[in-house]
């Protein structure tokens, strides 16, 4: 792997982060709210902001390395 692999994964993952972040974190506030039949708090809110980030960084950084392999190719063939 070359040192452009590891910079377009990390860009790819950085440029990622944010809106999946935020799609994860409204959807999982969502779904608490309906299960919980009310409004959330703020430290329920946060609690589902910390999970998002967690998850979104695992899906981004997996999605864009294998995203950059397929589309740059292994060097070896």
């Amino acid at each position: 792997m070359t040192l452009y692999f590891y910079f377009s994964v990390a860009l790819l993952a950085l440029l990622l982060f944010f809106p999946v972040n935020k799609l994860i974190w409204v959807m999982s506030v969502r779904r608490l709210q309906k299960k919980q039949e009310h409004e959330l708090t703020m430290e329920e809110m946060d609690g589902q902001k910390t999970r998002s980030r967690f998850i979104a960084i695992l899906l981004v950084i997996i999605f864009s390395w294998f995203f950059n392999l397929q589309l740059l190719g292994t060097p070896n063939g």
